[in-house]
């Protein structure tokens, strides 16, 4: 079921485009996941991306990064609940369901030391999957991401993360302080899906992408 588009850019986002992004020729978005872990149903964690970044400077976002060819074959505990595999294999899909999953919890562990599950690996039924959003066409760096959620208490460990070249540091917010941070327009946009889930509504995950000469949105359903 489709809906109306909901989606715009903030104005300020315009310097992510490509020099005569009008004439450029778009590029293919890559494939990326990220994970948005709550605590107590009232606190999210955000990392500040670096000042020097090409794509999006001092922005606030949650833990993700692309997906690698491997995550498809990580191990995992437990594999993804069946109806979450069905809603991510919607939309013209390259990858394996789990490669995603596995991708947005690598690089939470990866950027906030955070391990989601225990020693024999991470317990994907955890995950919800709550949005997927393509990069408009033109802009320098393109990605097809999928948004997962899942509560902070299902992290097993915490480990010294890696050096990161992407986040400087991550804290925790209530979700009013997040929305009042520096954020990318999508990133604003998913923690209000975020909050809606939160008060108890039952929402089916937006995707949200360019089509028709303008930001489409329409709800996946399995």
């Amino acid at each position: 079921m489709k809906e109306p588009a909901q989606f715009k850019l903030n104005p300020d986002e315009a310097a992510f485009d490509a020099k005569g992004a009008d004439k450029a020729k778009a590029t293919r978005p890559r494939d990326a996941a990220t994970l948005i872990l709550v605590r107590d149903r009232r606190e999210v964690m955000m990392g500040q991306r670096a000042k020097g970044h090409v794509f999006m400077p001092d922005k606030w976002v949650f833990p993700g990064g692309r997906v690698d060819p491997g995550d498809v074959r990580a191990a995992a505990a437990r594999e993804l609940r069946p109806e979450t595999e069905a809603l991510l294999r919607l939309g013209r899909v390259r990858r394996a369901p789990r490669a995603f999953a596995l991708a947005a919890v690598r690089e939470t562990k990866e950027e906030a030391g955070l391990v989601l599950g225990d020693g024999k690996g991470p317990d994907l039924s955890k995950l919800d999957f709550v949005a997927r959003a393509i990069t408009p066409p033109h802009r320098p760096r393109r990605f097809d991401a999928r948004f997962f959620m899942a509560d902070a208490h299902s992290v097993g460990a915490h480990e010294e993360p890696a050096p990161s070249e992407e986040l400087l540091h991550t804290k925790w917010f209530t979700l009013d302080e997040a929305m009042a941070l520096d954020l990318p327009s999508i990133t604003r946009f998913v923690l209000k899906e975020v909050r809606a889930r939160l008060n108890g509504e039952h929402l089916d995950p937006p995707f949200l992408r360019f089509a028709r000469g303008g930001h489409q949105m329409d709800r996946l359903k399995s």
